[in-house]
């Protein structure tokens, strides 16, 4: 069974994020990693694959500056290859926007089921696997804690805020993972190794057949107006118990409206 995962490689959690003040888009500059969320994607559809038998894993992926480290760490993680869109109309683009170029390289990948993250970590719509889903015409499971397959249908444990719910779906079709579900496989030596000659190719909106009007600035149906740093905290005050403290803590709460 060959699955296909999206991934999405975001700036390094240790760099400071930075906004364009021109565009407010997110700078992508070349320290990107692999999101974190997606590593639980990739861990899936690893198992999927080996458990139907074995089968290819396809990463699938857009980016700026044709940027590769983090496919490169889930290509050691055990995927074959990885498509990638890297194109400059691609900036700004909404989850809509996004969601067309996924389901375009899913299309092209072929492959039996389609993996994803539930969110990204700097993005936190959650609404990208399911909007995947709908322009393939192909079921969803979304929140999904543990999944099986038999190589023509998808037993899935979907999480629920009771517990979890048991869903059984034909495939082909979309996943989304929670993250923090699985543990996560480390990369070889070896994997790291054979990483390095795994074929990422590198894909322009031409060549996946998508209209350049639907996606990025000019296809998004929302735009950040402008950008305002955030209100500075209040500081708090420190209060020396002497006795009838709790007086004044009533009095500073009423005059904070949290008592009345």
């Amino acid at each position: 069974m060959n699955v296909a995962v999206c991934v999405k490689v975001v700036p390094a959690p240790d760099a400071p994020a930075q906004l364009s003040p021109q565009t407010h888009n997110l700078e992508r500059g070349d320290d990107s990693v692999l999101d974190e969320a997606d590593s639980f994607g990739v861990e899936i559809a690893l198992r999927l694959a080996e458990q139907a038998g074995g089968g290819e894993v396809v990463l699938l992926s857009m980016a700026p500056h044709t940027a590769t480290s983090g496919l490169r760490t889930a290509l050691a993680m055990g995927a074959a290859r990885a498509l990638l869109v890297s194109d400059e109309r691609l900036a700004g683009s909404d989850a809509l926007g996004t969601a067309r170029v996924l389901a375009a390289l899913a299309r092209r990948a072929g492959a039996d089921l389609l993996v994803a993250a539930t969110e990204s970590s700097d993005g936190y719509t959650g609404t990208v696997p399911a909007q995947v889903a709908e322009l393939l015409g192909q079921p969803a499971v979304t929140y999904a804690k543990h999944a099986e397959t038999d190589g023509s249908s998808l037993t899935v444990q979907r999480q629920t805020d009771k517990g979890y719910e048991e869903v059984l779906c034909p495939l082909p079709a979309v996943l989304s993972v929670t993250a923090g579900v699985v543990d996560v496989r480390y990369p070889s030596l070896k994997g790291i190794l054979s990483a390095k000659n795994k074929p990422v190719e590198v894909l322009s909106l031409a060549d996946i057949a998508i209209d350049p009007s639907l996606v990025g600035a000019a296809g998004a149906r929302q735009e950040v107006i402008s950008v305002e740093p955030a209100e500075q905290r209040r500081g708090g005050q420190v209060m020396t118990d002497e006795g009838g403290a709790e007086s004044k803590v009533i009095e500073v709460l009423t005059e904070w409206g949290v008592l009345s």
